[in-house]
C-alpha cells in the first residue's frame, strides 16, 4: 500500500496512528517532530504526511509550509490530525496546503477513510 509519515509529538498518537495504519496495510514511520520529519523527508520517498498541529520546535503549519515550499516534497499528500477543532486552524491548514484537516480523537474508521482519500 503506501509508505505514510507520521509526525507528532505524542509518543501514544504515533502509537495508536501507527497501529491503525499498519492494520489498514500501509508502512508507517513515525517521528516526534517537524525537524525530524524534514531531514526524513530528504532522503525518504513517502506517499503521505500526518502531523500534529501543536508540537514543540516546529509546528504543524510551519512543517506542511516546508513541505510545499520545497520542489523534492511539494507533491506528497499531507493530512493535519489535531486536538484543534476551531475554524482558524483549518483554515491555516489549507492556506499552506494541507489536503486534510482531521480532529483528535478521530475513529479509526474516519482516519482509514481520510487516508484513502488523500491516496486515491
Amino acid at each position: 500500500m503506501a509508505i505514510i509519515l507520521v509526525v507528532d509529538d505524542s509518543a501514544v498518537s504515533r502509537h495508536l496512528l501507527g497501529y491503525t495504519l499498519r492494520h489498514a496495510g500501509h508502512t508507517v514511520i513515525a517521528v516526534a517532530g517537524g525537524r525530524a520529519a524534514l531531514d526524513l523527508l530528504a532522503t525518504e520517498p513517502v506517499d503521505l504526511v500526518i502531523a500534529d498541529l501543536q508540537m514543540p520546535e516546529m509546528d504543524g503549519i510551519t512543517l506542511l509550509n516546508s513541505i510545499r515550499a520545497s520542489e523534492g516534497t511539494r507533491r506528497i499528500r499531507q493530512l493535519m490530525l489535531t486536538s484543534s477543532g476551531h475554524d482558524q486552524d483549518r483554515l491555516a491548514a489549507e492556506a499552506v496546503g494541507a489536503d486534510g484537516f482531521l480532529t483528535k480523537p478521530a475513529s479509526s474508521h474516519d482516519l482509514t477513510a481520510a487516508v484513502e482519500r488523500l491516496l486515491r
